[in-house]
């Protein structure tokens, strides 16, 4: 193949496998990595309108540079998607060790190991999320005109952009925590009823009372918190929007 059409395959290609490695897409690491390779090559391949004209053959300096910045930015722009579950994820995690429910596990459906039954409820309702707010379409969409104000070989990583990734990650948890308090709360305001009840008459067996008293008031406020994951959802995602625009230079 003529290096004049490899070049900028190769610069292209970077950019779209370093954002597909992120992505979130049903079935997630268990998933085989067959689609994951075809959806980078269909891309490459389907925006061969904005691949690069090289004026001369680049020194292999100025090539492993520019590869490494567009599969930077590939990972940029996966990172900001992944993100958006990333908060749920955190106010499960820290819900389902208050309550116990470390001890209930399952098969975690995207990496196939022992996983809390709350986390893979989490992952499961953010996929669904995804696909419900259309940000398939939209990411996709803005992927693409990605090439359109970065053409592949010219983007540079700065400050701002590196600073605004680092805030939304920091926003994980941020929004985790705010979300995972009220449980929390309610399950230490358990603890110390029980205690007392337990300092009063120190004979009940209040030991075998605590988890299944703890799991169900875990369960009830995350049912009453159920209506805000949405709207929390949607505030994560017009988030990581915002910072795929600037990535894109929109």
């Amino acid at each position: 193949m003529s290096p004049s059409i490899l070049l900028p395959f190769l610069l292209v290609l970077s950019r779209v496998a370093g954002f597909f490695v992120f992505l979130p897409l049903p079935g997630g690491k268990g998933a085989p990595n067959g689609p994951r390779v075809v959806l980078s090559l269909g891309f490459t391949l389907a925006l061969y309108p904005h691949w690069p004209t090289l004026g001369r053959e680049p020194s292999l300096g100025w090539l492993a540079a520019t590869l490494l910045s567009e599969l930077g930015l590939g990972i940029a722009l996966g990172l900001a998607v992944a993100c958006l579950a990333e908060a749920l994820l955190m106010t499960m995690q820290i819900a389902g060790l208050q309550a116990g429910y470390g001890y209930a596990s399952t098969i975690d459906p995207t990496t196939q190991a022992d996983a809390s039954i709350l986390l893979v409820l989490a992952q499961l309702v953010a996929g669904l999320l995804f696909f419900a707010f259309g940000l398939d379409r939209e990411i996709l969409r803005g992927f693409a005109r990605s090439f359109e104000s970065h053409p592949a070989g010219t983007f540079a990583v700065t400050g701002p952009l590196a600073a605004m990734v680092a805030r939304l990650t920091a926003d994980i948890f941020s929004s985790g925590i705010r979300l995972a308090l009220p449980v929390v709360a309610l399950l230490t305001l358990v603890d110390l009823a029980l205690a007392l009840v337990g300092k009063l008459n120190a004979h009940l067996q209040l030991v075998l009372l605590a988890f299944p008293v703890k799991m169900l008031a875990a369960l009830g406020a995350l049912a009453a918190l159920g209506v805000l994951v949405p709207r929390l959802y949607g505030a994560a995602a017009r988030n990581a929007l915002s910072v795929i625009a600037h990535l894109m230079g929109s």
